[in-house]
């Protein structure tokens, strides 16, 4: 019997081709990330990284014309990440109702740790020089986010303000970054909690 009019033929081998390539491109960031994680971005090669993905090197210069490109995808990986975790959070306290300041800072900072303890070369890649910078769209998003949530502790609260409190407070905890890599997992906890201590206070005094 031959196709069923409106069938196209190709398409039935594009979407297993596209599948594919979207397996080989997952394999290929995981294996940049564990290669980044254990011997730094210099020290990562994309023979290694190919190899690891269980790709030819050809195949991976298909995907990423270098390891730059690699670690472009993986920095946009990881902030996505970041913004999906704390959106879940501010969407969870909605249907909670308000946290307390020192619990909401609490969270934030604890999310943050996680994806660094989940995501070994987001630490490594902050100081690789990428020009790397969040789409301007969703850097907004996440602020006003964040600005809502504010409002509900203040309503007294301006939107252009609550706005710049967030925007304040989101290059805080960015802050942490290059100091929480630099120092050893104990002074971490410490660092950690200074960090915690310094945003409730100043939140306090903002949104009280």
């Amino acid at each position: 019997m031959g196709a069923a009019a409106g069938d196209d033929p190709a398409a039935s081998r594009r979407v297993p081709r596209q599948e594919r390539a979207a397996r080989t491109v997952e394999a290929l960031l995981s294996a940049a990330g564990d290669a980044i994680a254990e011997r730094g971005f210099e020290g990562a090669t994309m023979t290694q990284i190919a190899q690891q993905a269980g790709v030819s090197i050809g195949a991976a210069y298909q995907y990423f014309p270098n390891k730059e490109a690699l670690a472009f995808s993986l920095r946009k990986r990881y902030g996505d990440e970041i913004d999906a975790r704390w959106s879940a959070m501010i969407e969870a306290d909605d249907a909670r109702g308000e946290l307390p300041l020192a619990e909401l800072v609490g969270r934030l900072f604890d999310m943050m740790v996680d994806v660094m303890a989940d995501y070994p070369a987001y630490l490594p890649l902050l100081s690789v020089p990428l020009g790397f910078r969040r789409d301007a769209a969703a850097r907004n998003r996440l602020r006003e986010r964040f600005a809502a949530l504010f409002r509900r502790y203040n309503a007294a609260l301006a939107a252009d303000e609550a706005f710049r409190i967030a925007e304040v407070m989101l290059q805080v905890i960015k802050s942490l970054n290059p100091l929480y890599a630099a120092v050893k997992s104990k002074e971490r906890k410490l660092l950690v909690a200074e960090y915690k201590g310094v945003l409730s206070a100043w939140l306090a005094v903002r949104l009280g």
